[in-house]
């Protein structure tokens, strides 16, 4: 039974050793560092990039079914929900639901 498996639990105690300990490492070092200290700033505004460059890519540069959407279509969404997003006072449930009804409406609408 085991020896059907054995391919599945390498790959996962391998992808477990490679990720989980720059996590743990990540951990034993964040708790000595000060919250307020340049160095934590810079690793949140470092990682805050990194996450919006990835949204900007996915937006302009799509594959799958959302790359069959215009342009205009999915910049309006992400703005507004952006908006929407910081009127509702940074409500993450909000700012991701907004702009997938409006994809989804918009969608209907131009009959794709």
């Amino acid at each position: 039974m085991i020896e059907d498996y054995w391919t599945f639990i390498v790959i996962a105690v391998a992808g477990f050793l490679a990720t989980d300990i720059w996590r743990w490492l990540g951990v034993v070092a964040g708790n000595r560092l000060n919250e307020e200290s340049e160095a934590l700033y810079w690793v949140r505004a470092v990682a805050t990039a990194l996450v919006m460059a990835v949204t900007a890519k996915l937006i302009v540069f799509p594959n799958g079914m959302l790359a069959d959407t215009p342009l205009w279509l999915r910049l309006g969404a992400a703005g507004i929900g952006f908006a929407v997003f910081l009127v509702t006072g940074r409500k993450v449930a909000v700012g991701v639901a907004m702009p997938m009804g409006l994809l989804i409406a918009g969608l209907w609408w131009i009959g794709v």
